[in-house]
């Protein structure tokens, strides 16, 4: 590989996968500590920089007006709630940039006004403006970068989010825990275990994989809740989600530690009988220590699954406040405000906070885990 010519290439590429791979997510971060108005007039890539925007502003109708000397003076500033520095304005759309800043403007009938490079402007005639129309003010103005935790802050403090966001704890942590021990004694059995058909269940397994949830997830609905009837328990309960993300699970998690095992030294099982280990201990005491990686290989693809569901959660614990979990919360605070990109972006990352953290804590198992198997 030292003398590889194309090693280079090899890095570029790399490093090219990983820049497309992490920019989106970079931008969606940004966005989340913009505010609204800073989204719909400029890109994420302008935050750290200084934005030029066109705006307008209309002057109260004489509120506030000084007389002195026979003259009317109405002063203000042209940025509401923000702040910039003014380089142009004007008094009609036409001729937005007319004036520079701290130039005067006649406006006419004795009327003048002058916009200051801080947004102040001062509006001076010699009548009374409380029975005009406001005046009209275009400028242009140079924003600097500035950031807000305020869409965090509507997103955090929603109301019921910390109970949904104990919902899909309880939702994920199970639905990864049970099909996990499921499937290590399965996937044993199939490595490890001579019993007749043992073929046919490894291809049925492989065939599972290709079912699509969306096929499956009704009639497995009808059947469950046809027995919550019969055995008189609540369908709309975390047993059935439970049951269904462990179906859904399984094959993939059979599939991937069955891989594992069977790769393993088969010294070591062999010394372990002749030692008179039974196969639980086999299992227990040495299978299990070295499956790990492909354990935790698992436990990321299935809790991230879980923690992200939505279509899942809501078919078998329904749309209930005291059930929603925290995909169903953040959707329902979005509401009819699809186009609150701020809010969006907030709500995407307070959504995936948990899954990072699990994902960093296990990664370093993760490739060794989905490796398991293709070199003997």
């Amino acid at each position: 590989m030292a003398n590889n010519p194309y090693r280079w290439a090899v890095h570029l590429s790399v490093v090219l996968f990983v820049v497309l791979w992490t920019l989106p997510t970079f931008g969606l971060f940004v966005t989340s500590f913009r505010d609204k108005d800073q989204i719909a007039v400029s890109g994420w890539w302008t935050a750290l920089g200084s934005a030029t925007r066109n705006d307008m502003f209309r002057a109260p109708e004489g509120e506030g007006e000084v007389e002195e000397a026979g003259r009317f003076t109405l002063t203000g500033s042209v940025f509401v709630g923000t702040s910039g520095h003014v380089t142009a304005f004007g008094i009609s759309s036409k001729a937005p940039d007319a004036f520079a800043a701290g130039e005067t403007a006649d406006l006419g009938d004795g009327e003048s006004l002058t916009v200051a490079e801080d947004g102040s402007f001062t509006l001076s005639g010699p009548e009374s403006f409380k029975d005009k129309r406001g005046q009209r003010i275009f400028f242009t103005a140079t924003t600097p970068p500035s950031f807000t935790f305020d869409n965090y802050r509507a997103v955090l403090f929603a109301e019921g989010l910390g109970r949904s966001f104990l919902n899909s704890a309880t939702v994920a942590i199970p639905s990864t825990v049970i099909p996990i021990l499921i499937a290590a004694f399965a996937a044993y059995a199939l490595s490890w275990m001579q019993f007749p058909g043992r073929a046919l269940l490894i291809a049925a397994i492989v065939g599972l994989l290709v079912v699509p949830l969306q096929m499956s997830l009704i009639p497995l609905l009808r059947i469950y809740n046809a027995a919550g009837q019969a055995m008189g328990f609540d369908p709309k309960s975390y047993i059935g989600i439970w049951l269904a993300h462990t179906g859904f699970g399984l094959p993939l998690a059979i599939y991937l530690l069955r891989n594992y095992m069977v790769g393993l030294p088969k010294e070591i099982m062999e010394s372990a009988r002749v030692d008179g280990a039974t196969d639980f201990q086999i299992f227990t005491r040495i299978v299990l220590p070295l499956s790990f990686p492909a354990l935790a290989s698992f436990a990321i693809f299935q809790f991230l699954w879980t923690w992200n569901d939505l279509l899942v959660a809501l078919v078998f614990l329904g749309p209930q406040d005291d059930k929603l979990v925290l995909t169903g919360r953040l959707v329902n605070l979005l509401g009819s405000r699809g186009g609150d990109w701020e809010i969006l972006a907030a709500s995407a990352f307070v959504s995936i906070a948990v899954p990072i953290l699990v994902f960093f804590a296990l990664q370093k198992y993760l490739v060794r885990g989905l490796l398991a198997g293709s070199v003997k």
